[in-house]
């Protein structure tokens, strides 16, 4: 695989940042504090590691498979889908519209390019992916499937059971992501239903397991490399994945009161003003 353009891959960071910012701001409406911790992580899946077609097909056979099982943050899977090509940037002014294919949780009647499987009700993605995973092995497609989940999303049973069920039947063609940022709707995620230690938990279910600094572009990448070389070997990968909610903005970071609520016009300008353009605004 060729080395990735960091310089360049971290001013998409930063301009799928404002897109988040803005799109959020544009309908006082949606969840921007996931979205901005997330952004170097689907930078780096859609930009250096994963195979995929934005012609889009739902099959994707002969492509890398991703599903967003932590719906609400929407905002940066849909900038990145838009600047990676499957829609055009433009659209992203329609977020949470009506009528809008960009709706507050992902779904797939509207026919968006790059989704799936509708998402939001936690705890459901992982088994989604599983399945898709297992499809690919029946139908002879060596490809990989990848999932996101939130830290407080793994408070959901039916985590378990898929995370039991995938290394029982041996899934691992399978590279699941954490994002550990330690926020969740209520408050801290020690404080509504304490993880505890979420590696030790997915090691004693068997789980091939790795951890690292999401917020950082270069390890990130290096992770995601890592984490297919550790795959095909019979288990499912997972990454505990640390971030800072809201990173890139202040204000928002490390605060569980920005998981849901959108900026003021104040507040957007002084977002705006620590993210500076770098590709385009739409």
């Amino acid at each position: 695989m060729a080395q990735p353009d960091l310089d360049k891959l971290k001013k998409l960071c930063t301009q799928i940042r404002r897109d988040i910012v803005r799109m959020v701001h544009a309908c006082q409406s949606g969840h921007p504090g996931g979205s901005l911790g997330c952004t170097e992580f689907f930078v780096a899946l859609y930009f250096h590691i994963m195979k995929h077609d934005p012609k889009f097909n739902m099959e994707g056979h002969g492509e890398d498979l991703f599903f967003l099982s932590n719906g609400h943050i929407s905002p940066v899977w849909y900038a990145t889908l838009a600047r990676a090509g499957y829609f055009d940037v433009s659209e992203l002014a329609t977020f949470r519209r009506i009528n809008s294919r960009l709706q507050g949780h992902p779904a797939t009647h509207e026919h968006l390019p790059g989704v799936r499987v509708a998402s939001g009700s936690l705890g459901q993605g992982l088994s989604v992916a599983i399945g898709a995973a297992q499809a690919k092995k029946l139908n002879g497609d060596d490809r990989f499937v990848y999932v996101l989940m939130g830290d407080g999303e793994q408070d959901e049973g039916q985590i378990w059971e898929a995370a039991a069920y995938a290394v029982h039947h041996k899934v691992d063609n399978l590279i699941a992501t954490v994002d550990h940022n330690g926020q969740q709707i209520d408050g801290p995620t020690k404080e509504v239903l304490d993880l505890r230690d979420l590696r030790k938990k997915y090691e004693a279910f068997g789980w091939e397991v790795q951890e690292f600094d999401g917020n950082d572009l270069e390890m990130t990448i290096k992770s995601l490399e890592n984490a297919r070389a550790l795959a095909k070997r019979g288990k499912p990968v997972i990454n505990i994945m640390n971030t800072v909610m809201g990173k890139g903005v202040d204000f928002m970071e490390g605060s569980h009161k920005w998981h849901g609520i959108a900026p003021d016009d104040a507040q957007l300008a002084q977002a705006l003003a620590q993210l500076e353009e770098t590709i385009g605004d739409y």
